[in-house]
C-alpha cells in the first residue's frame, strides 16, 4: 500500500467521485426556485461549474448556459459534454461576462472555495455586477458553527477492475473564517491498493455572517438543504440553500 498526497487535478477522478450525485434532481430544483423568485430570463452561467453536469442538465431545460472554473483540464472535459455552451477560465471570485445574466449557480458547497471572507465578497460582489435586475444568485452552504469534525461521507464506484472509495468531511478549527474539506482516495486492484489523500482550504462563515454580506445587495431567501421540496430553513440544520434576487 503507497500513501502519497493527491495532486491538485482531480479532472481524472472528478465525473467518479461524484457518480452518486444527483445532478438532475439539483437542476431541477433550481429551475423551479428560479421560475418562484427569477425574471423569466433563461441566461445561466454556473460557478465552480467542474465537468459540467448541471450546466448539461440546465441547457436541456432550455437555458443559454455557460461555465466557468479554474481548473482548465475540467473545462476540457465539459466542453465535450456541452459543446453547444461557453466555457471559460476564471477565479469565481473575480469574474466577468459578456452580457448581464439571469440565474447564476453555484453548487455542492462550492462558494467555499472563495478562501477567505475577502475572496468571498468579492465573489457576491462579482455575481451582483454579472446579474440582470431581479435575477437570481444560487448556491449551497454550511454553517461553520454547526459543523462536525468527525462526520464524513463516504461511497464506492467500480472502473474496470479497479474499485475506488472516496471519503470527503468538512473541519473547521472552531475559530477564524477558514474551513477544510478534507479528501481520500483509495484505488484497490488485484496487484495493490493506494490512498491519496488532500485538504482543500475553503471559507468558513456562519449563515448570520454571509446573510448579512448578502443583504445590501440581494433579498435573501434560504431554505432546507432539499432538492425535492421547497422547505424554508428551519435555523437548526447546518446545511442550506441560499437564493438571492438582485435588488
Amino acid at each position: 500500500m503507497s500513501v502519497n498526497a493527491l495532486y491538485t487535478d482531480l479532472s481524472g477522478y472528478y465525473d467518479l467521485m461524484c457518480v452518486d450525485i444527483d445532478y438532475q434532481t439539483q437542476s431541477n430544483a433550481i429551475c423551479r426556485l428560479h421560475q418562484l423568485f427569477g425574471n423569466d430570463g433563461t441566461t445561466h452561467l454556473d460557478l465552480a461549474c467542474g465537468t459540467g453536469p448541471h450546466v448539461r442538465h440546465f441547457i436541456d431545460a432550455g437555458y443559454i448556459s455557460s461555465g466557468l472554473d479554474i481548473n482548465q483540464p475540467m473545462l476540457d472535459i465539459a466542453a465535450t459534454r456541452c459543446p453547444e455552451a461557453h466555457f471559460s477560465l476564471q477565479d469565481m471570485s473575480h469574474f466577468e461576462v459578456s452580457e448581464p445574466l439571469d440565474l447564476i449557480t453555484c453548487f455542492l458547497y462550492s462558494i467555499h472555495y472563495t478562501d477567505g471572507i475577502e475572496k468571498l465578497k468579492a465573489c457576491i460582489t462579482s455575481a451582483r455586477r454579472a446579474l440582470t435586475t431581479g435575477g437570481v444568485f444560487y448556491f449551497n452552504a454550511v454553517d461553520k458553527e454547526k459543523i462536525d469534525n468527525g462526520l464524513f461521507v463516504k461511497h464506492t464506484a467500480k472502473q474496470a477492475d479497479e474499485e475506488f472509495t472516496f471519503h470527503s468531511g468538512w473541519h473547521y478549527s472552531g475559530q477564524g473564517e477558514k474551513q477544510s474539506l478534507r479528501l481520500s482516495i483509495e484505488k484497490a486492484s488485484t496487484d495493490a491498493t493506494q490512498i491519496w489523500n488532500d485538504e482543500h482550504p475553503m471559507v468558513a462563515v456562519s449563515f448570520m455572517e454571509l446573510t448579512a454580506l448578502l443583504t445590501p445587495y440581494f433579498e435573501v431567501h434560504v431554505f432546507e438543504h432539499n432538492y425535492e421540496t421547497i422547505t424554508p430553513w428551519d435555523n437548526v440544520s447546518g446545511n442550506a440553500i441560499f437564493v438571492c434576487v438582485k435588488r
